[in-house]
């Protein structure tokens, strides 16, 4: 069957199913008292978005009466976005999610969830934060954290001083490290782009200019490089190693260092006490720049179906969520730091040693794109960057490849 010839017969069958999963929906009243979130959280962020909902419920009740009815339900990152589109093509979306800023951009450009310009004072919130949510002026999400950036964690029984820089960071793997029978020295997601964006900040590039895509350039061909001799020359890291192998290996003792998110800082805090340690991710020696993770936030998001009564619901709960009190707890809990600007300025957060080095992390990175453009980008450098770092191709002919097919598919998008 010819390719159009198929895709018009798969739109058409697409359009039936949604046609026919809506006529069912219509027999269902939509009970404006009963919530449902979907989020991409690690494990052990669940029980704090439990404790929140469940104080919200309490305080409604009390206040109106009304016994409110919450869903949650928990998804992977990339298993989020593709169910939400699917959920939201087919009529059928969550009231809320709670979603980094990245995937926001296609939701805004598909109609899946409501700019909340008009309904949420946006002012009392950090402003980086808000502007890694902004997209052609408007405001597409309502920020719960500031942050979601990659910092260098290190075990202080290993480690008495964080390096400053790559040199020393190195010099430490080719002494300490070897005296204490580490076989590898740092940990990191290598397969996945967003641990490759600080590292190409270093080097002078980023993935996108003013939206069109930057990747042939000699600045990602010295990240990959840079990647490559780390993997293979120098064996400072393990080879194929994803986000659960690094977590296992950094828990377990068997790395000294490792390049996690501020999400996981809770985790590590409880696991590993007073030995736990975060620092800015050191400067890279070969340029003289410091490495820029991206940085945003975890947002709620209204889906566009969300009206009436339901809609004054979630608003009164996303406020609820994002009070002061519950940001300061937030921080306590979790170690993440407040998107609401008063309760950056508490002294309890301001005095706090993982709270300074991670807003000097932040104050490193850059914000994250919201463009959907970054969508392309992301599918794309993760594929080539996996060939490179299994020798599949040369790092030249990866970076060409990745222009042009992050360039062929925002033209995709574009139609």
């Amino acid at each position: 069957m010819h390719l159009n010839l198929f895709k018009k017969h798969f739109f058409i069958i697409f359009l039936g199913v949604i046609v026919f999963t809506q006529s069912c929906i219509k027999k269902v009243e939509d009970n404006p008292y009963s919530i449902v979130l979907w989020e991409m959280e690690d494990a052990q962020i669940a029980p704090f978005i439990d404790e929140i909902i469940n104080s919200f419920k309490k305080y409604y009740k009390e206040k109106y009466g009304i016994e409110l009815k919450f869903t949650r339900a928990h998804y992977q990152v990339e298993d989020l976005r593709q169910q939400f589109q699917a959920a939201s093509l087919a009529n059928v979306p969550p009231d809320l999610l709670i979603s980094p800023s990245d995937t926001a951009g296609v939701y805004a450009i598909g109609g899946f969830i409501k700019n909340v310009d008009e309904l949420f004072d946006m002012s009392i919130y950090n402003r980086p934060v808000v502007e890694a949510i902004t997209l052609k002026k408007k405001i597409w999400g309502v920020p719960i954290s500031n942050g979601n950036h990659l910092m260098l964690m290190y075990n202080k029984k290993f480690v008495k001083s964080p390096p400053k820089t790559t040199d020393e960071l190195f010099n430490y793997c080719e002494t300490e490290a070897k005296k204490n029978k580490f076989e590898y020295c740092l940990a990191f997601d290598g397969g996945e782009p967003f641990w490759l964006m600080p590292w190409l900040g270093a080097f002078g590039g980023w993935p996108l200019d003013d939206r069109k895509p930057t990747l042939n350039t000699e600045a990602m061909k010295n990240t990959l490089k840079f990647y490559h001799d780390l993997k293979f020359k120098y064996k400072y890291i393990p080879p194929e190693c994803d986000y659960n192998c690094m977590d296992s290996l950094f828990k377990e003792e068997k790395v000294p260092f490792i390049i996690n998110g501020d999400w996981s800082i809770s985790t590590y805090y409880n696991h590993f006490k007073e030995n736990f340690g975060i620092s800015v991710i050191p400067k890279l020696s070969q340029t003289g720049l410091y490495p820029t993770p991206m940085i945003s936030g975890k947002y709620f998001l209204i889906s566009y179906k969300v009206s009436g009564k339901k809609l004054e619901i979630v608003k009164e709960f996303i406020k609820f969520y994002t009070n002061k009190e519950n940001q300061i707890k937030q921080f306590k809990v979790l170690k993440r730091l407040p998107a609401l600007i008063e309760a950056s300025k508490d002294k309890e957060i301001q005095n706090d040693e993982i709270a300074r080095n991670s807003m000097a992390q932040i104050l490193k990175g850059k914000p994250m794109p919201m463009a959907y453009e970054m969508r392309a980008v992301w599918d794309t450098v993760r594929n080539y960057q996996g060939l490179v770092m299994t020798n599949k191709i040369s790092i030249d002919e990866a970076v060409l490849k990745m222009q042009k097919e992050v360039e062929r598919k925002i033209e995709e998008m574009d139609r």
